[in-house]
């Protein structure tokens, strides 16, 4: 089992990327939205990788963090997703995003990924709603840096009672999760308060 390759990034092209260990190539298929992170050709990178084994060919998978690869072995977990199909849902969709879909029931944002239809997405949102967890996608954010930061555990309540506000307001349950998240919690900050900020986030 290959569990990451650090090496110069030699070449990038659609959906995959060449990494250069020692002289050695390695063909790595990654989702659209980790390849608009990765740094210019010719730097340093560090790929965590999946390696799916078929009769005929052995394909690797690249993620940039841990989380990526952990949610994309939980999506190819779901009968009728692949790792094409997982990783076609992760060009659309951020880990988080994929979270806050699944816990609002959004049929809608899953099976807007290539070849992931209403069913599969229906299904999918059964499997995964216990296992993709609430407090993962309301209490960390991640900083700029790309390390996860976890917020203040007394924020979950505030975070959780703004969300339900807003959807009370009509919004999605997808858009208001999003919203909410996306407000750093201060120790004396109030649901009204929080409310507020969110709101700008809205759209």
């Amino acid at each position: 089992m290959i569990s990451y390759i650090r090496g110069e990034l030699a070449a990038q092209y659609e959906d995959k990327v060449i990494v250069d260990v020692g002289g050695v190539g390695y063909g790595i298929y990654m989702s659209a939205q980790s390849m608009s992170k990765l740094p210019p050709v010719g730097s340093e990178v560090k790929i965590h990788t999946y390696l799916n084994v078929k009769e005929d060919s052995m394909q690797l998978f690249g993620f940039l963090t841990v989380d990526d690869l952990n949610v994309f072995k939980l999506l190819i977990g779901v009968s009728g997703i692949g790792p094409k199909g997982g990783q076609a849902i992760l060009s659309v969709l951020s880990p988080d995003d994929l979270r806050f879909a699944v816990m609002a029931d959004d049929v809608k944002a899953i099976s807007s990924a290539p070849g992931i239809g209403k069913k599969t997405a229906q299904k999918l949102i059964v499997e995964l709603k216990d296992k993709l967890s609430i407090e993962d996608a309301l209490e960390h954010t991640i900083t700029e840096e790309g390390a996860l930061k976890a917020q203040m555990s007394t924020g979950g309540e505030i975070q959780s009672e703004a969300v339900q506000a807003l959807v009370a307001l009509g919004y999605g349950n997808t858009e208001a999760l999003k919203a909410v998240k996306q407000v750093e919690i201060t120790p004396d900050m109030q649901v009204e308060e929080l409310l507020k900020r969110a709101l700008k986030f809205m759209f």
